[in-house]
């Protein structure tokens, strides 16, 4: 646990010590007006809008609306009405990691997939091979991207020449262990890439963390990191791992992590060798109004710099199941209001990235749906199998058929889009049709993903 967490972390962010607050020289007024002219926002801006004038503690329901109906117009303006999402699933290799973030309940401390321990612990690691045929069965099924982020194990390897390396290692802080002292082998990193590029998947791997992960004991640049990843197979990179890229809050919630610039470096080392990438941010434990937009500017110029963006993610803290509510130091998540909020004015502050993700693992169905009206179009995805928000306490489900997707936006009079990893194939589905399953996976036909 961090010396901040132990120092006193005992309630909601209001109440931290942070050098950053949401404290602005802007109006509300003047914020909203710039945003309603399509104006670039400043961090002061984005703060406003997000508080609905710092001027008060509580949410004005007003001039909240007033915040969603300009991102409503924005979406509509720069994607238009149609919601798009994905045939995909989920494949977590492993929930094996000694990291210790204070916000996750996925991870299980690594020495319990020692060979020595006998007790039940419910975590996983998968080989390569078992990974191959967890895709090839969803892709037969008209799956065609794989996501997948995973604990981090310490017999992971980038691939075998870096293995090499930390065998003759013999620096005791990179948390490695070989293989066989593990009950169930993950391979390397390199490996399992390889195995899930079945028939042409799209596979979106790798975030910074792992990335660092897959370079420790060596002096190797994330550049050449994800050039071996991407001759492996990976195909896109998820910006995940990233939470609140402020350091002050992550000192508090991820000490263990890699830091905001490190994250940074990782995510254009990416974009350098040609590999598309998401942008995310987790909010709604101990940060505050003002980390949250310092947040939008990190991704905000790092898409200036790199065009790679396809797509901003914000997931709201689950926290029942965590360390964080353990400790006490959270009793909730972030409000609905907030919710509302957080994805309207990333529509308004992330001028230079087309696609704002509503989440219907995180909101559940009937406000995710409300999200798509607040700024979002896009609609994540089917998954298959969900694991990380689940185990945090989550109750929206894991997986979502091309049936439900169609049953809920025509209920809503919006289009469904059915859209390729990258967003550059689309196919606008016709509801009345009786095979409106999946069509642009390898093996899809348009019959039904889930029976």
């Amino acid at each position: 646990m961090s010396d901040a967490f132990r120092a006193g972390v005992t309630g909601p962010a209001g109440r931290m010590e942070y050098s950053h607050r949401p404290d602005t020289t802007q109006s509300f007024e003047n914020a909203l007006e710039k945003a309603r002219n399509g104006e670039r926002l400043t961090v002061d801006d984005g703060v406003e809008l997000l508080t609905t004038g710092t001027e008060s503690p509580e949410i004005d329901q007003g001039r909240k609306e007033e915040v969603l109906r300009i991102a409503d117009y924005r979406r509509a303006e720069t994607v238009g009405e149609a919601v798009t999402f994905v045939a995909n699933l989920n494949n977590n290799v492993t929930t094996a990691c000694n990291t210790g973030c204070q916000f996750c309940n996925f991870k299980d401390t690594a020495s319990k997939f020692e060979t020595e321990y006998t007790e039940d612990h419910g975590g996983f690691t998968k080989t390569p091979e078992e990974s191959r045929e967890i895709v090839r069965d969803a892709v037969e099924r008209g799956i065609y991207e794989v996501c997948s982020v995973s604990g981090l194990h310490p017999a992971f390897a980038l691939d075998d020449e870096h293995r090499e390396r930390l065998e003759v290692c013999d620096r005791n802080d990179l948390d490695y262990k070989p293989p066989a002292a593990y009950t169930d082998d993950p391979g390397t990193y390199c490996d399992q890439m390889e195995a899930m590029s079945v028939d042409g998947v799209h596979v979106h791997s790798m975030t910074p963390e792992e990335a660092y992960h897959a370079r420790r004991g060596t002096d190797w640049e994330y550049e050449e990191v994800y050039r071996r990843l991407r001759d492996a197979g990976l195909d896109s990179v998820p910006g995940t791992a990233a939470e609140i890229l402020v350091d002050e809050v992550r000192e508090v919630i991820c000490p263990g992590k890699i830091g905001t610039e490190e994250w940074i470096e990782a995510m254009e080392a990416a974009a350098t060798v040609g590999l598309p990438m998401t942008a995310t941010i987790m909010y709604g434990h101990v940060e505050n109004e003002m980390h949250r937009v310092q947040h939008l500017d990190v991704i905000r110029d790092l898409q200036d710099r790199t065009g790679n963006i396809t797509e901003f993610v914000p997931l709201s803290f689950v926290h029942e199941q965590t360390p964080l509510a353990e400790h006490g130091v959270v009793e909730s998540g972030a409000s609905t209001d907030e919710d509302e909020l957080m994805i309207a004015v990333s529509r308004l502050f992330l001028d230079n990235i087309e696609n704002i993700q509503s989440s219907w693992v995180k909101y559940g169905d009937a406000q995710g749906l409300k999200m798509l009206n607040c700024g979002a179009n896009d609609f994540m995805g089917t998954i298959l199998s969900e694991e990380i928000t689940k185990r945090a306490g989550g109750s929206y489900g894991q997986f979502r058929s091309f049936e439900e997707y169609c049953d809920m936006l025509s209920a809503i009079g919006r289009p469904p889009v059915e859209r390729s990893s990258d967003y550059e194939q689309r196919r606008r589905i016709d509801v009345g049709s009786d095979r409106i399953g999946p069509r642009l996976g390898p093996a899809a036909d348009g019959t039904p993903l889930i029976k």
